[in-house]
């Protein structure tokens, strides 16, 4: 199966390597730059004093507390320049609920400032001066606040990370780098003292720092709800959570595989006993076979340590197109561009935004290495026998493109968003 068939975009061959529009994660033990994306631990908010509603922290299916799976510093001020973002993932690990609509859950908490401030009123100044002035003023850098340099690894654009909200200025080299110290906003009930908030342009980049977006899409701004929210759980009522594992960045690279030969000795024979042409055999093989599962494994196995994969407005590598979420997404209408299989269509199959009603983007989805890192050693730890383990293949995050939520200035906005789960093959 050629390696570089894939429904993401922005490839570009250099040598041997081949360079996605994707970037990976990886799990960390050591503490990095980014400190609030993490696998496993416990959640922490934008704003203590808010937490999310506590009907989100439980199992739809037996309603008890759910383990966190991933926290990602979710901020893309290139594409929403007046917003905090954070997303989440969260799973129930009791043996019954797997497998089951609703036992992994997504959510993201979204908090806005003034983007904008009333400039005062500038003196007369003559053209020559203001042209001079001009040609002096810096340019912002984005790429180089990615890695460090003016380089970006794997050729993925750069954008200000869903990962960090610290200023450009003061990135470090890892695109999931935690914020130095933002200010927090002001309390809602006081008007008159409003603590002043980033501008885009002293913007943090992080992990979605290294993926192509586009502008998003005008869209009303709904109201938020009224009704009280039930408390967030306390950690009492939890599980014990997943080990913490922090998550280092790279963009994807794809190696490319030698070309097998025959020997000069070898003579294959296209036929079968019958007389039937190679491509029988071919097809019977290939029908006994997800072709998607391979395609998924194949991928992953060039960067077999990566937990999640990340592309903005990109599209999911699915882990099969037979079972009910692959058939939804898959898109048989691919078409090939630069020898490339794409799918543009397929992340436009995920379910609107239930509070604003505006499509749902693809943003990430975790890969099965990231079980593996979760549960090392959880053998006997927490619910005992009562623990079944993961038995996902993909967790999908679907997000609201316009980023509804917290629509008041200062507070932060919850919404649950879309997961969509497709489970390990069972024999």
């Amino acid at each position: 199966m050629d390696p570089y068939d894939s429904d993401s975009s922005g490839f570009e061959e250099e040598g041997d390597y081949t360079e996605t529009g994707v970037v990976l994660g990886y799990a960390s033990e050591e503490i990095i730059e980014d400190t609030t994306t993490h696998l496993g631990g416990w959640p922490t908010w934008l704003d203590d004093s808010t937490p999310p509603p506590g009907d989100i922290a439980k199992c739809k299916v037996c309603s008890s507390p759910m383990l966190l799976l991933l926290e990602l510093d979710g901020e893309l001020y290139e594409h929403y320049p007046d917003a905090e973002r954070r997303l989440y993932i969260f799973s129930c690990p009791r043996k019954a609920c797997n497998r089951k609509p609703g036992s992994i859950r997504a959510l993201r908490a979204t908090r806005k400032f003034k983007s904008h401030q009333p400039a005062p009123r500038p003196e007369r100044q003559e053209p020559e001066k203001k042209k001079v002035e001009q040609a002096q003023a810096p340019k912002p850098d984005l790429g180089a606040s990615l890695f460090g340099n003016t380089t970006l690894i794997n050729s993925v654009s750069a954008n200000t990370n869903p990962f960090s909200s610290q200023p450009a200025s003061t990135l470090p080299s890892n695109p999931f780098a935690a914020p130095v110290a933002s200010p927090s906003p002001p309390p809602a009930n006081n008007a008159s003292t409003k603590a002043s908030t980033p501008t885009p342009n002293t913007l943090a980049e992080t992990f979605a720092d290294k993926v192509r977006v586009s502008s998003p899409e005008p869209s009303t701004q709904p109201t938020e709800p009224t009704t009280p929210p039930t408390p967030w759980p306390s950690r009492s009522e939890f599980p014990e959570p997943y080990t913490k594992f922090y998550i280092d960045a790279e963009g994807e690279s794809l190696s490319r595989p030698d070309t097998p030969t025959v020997p000069e000795n070898v003579t294959i024979d296209t036929t079968d006993t019958d007389g039937a042409g190679g491509a029988d055999v071919k097809d019977a093989f290939e029908s006994e076979l997800d072709k998607a599962f391979l395609k998924f494994s194949t991928r992953l196995g060039h960067n077999p340590e990566q937990v999640l994969r990340y592309e903005f407005r990109g599209s999911p590598l699915l882990y099969s197109h037979t079972d009910a979420l692959g058939k939804r997404l898959h898109d048989n209408s691919n078409s090939k561009i630069g020898g490339v299989t794409t799918a543009p269509n397929s992340a436009s199959r995920i379910p609107r935004c239930e509070s604003c009603g505006s499509e749902r983007v693809f943003e990430l989805q975790l890969v099965p290495h990231a079980i593996s890192v979760l549960e090392d050693g959880r053998e006997g730890v927490g619910l005992g026998k009562d623990d079944g383990g993961m038995e996902w293949g993909t967790i999908i995050l679907g997000v609201c493109n316009r980023n509804c939520g917290g629509e008041k200035i200062g507070a932060v906005g919850w919404r649950e968003e879309w997961a969509g789960v497709q489970w390990e093959e069972t024999k």
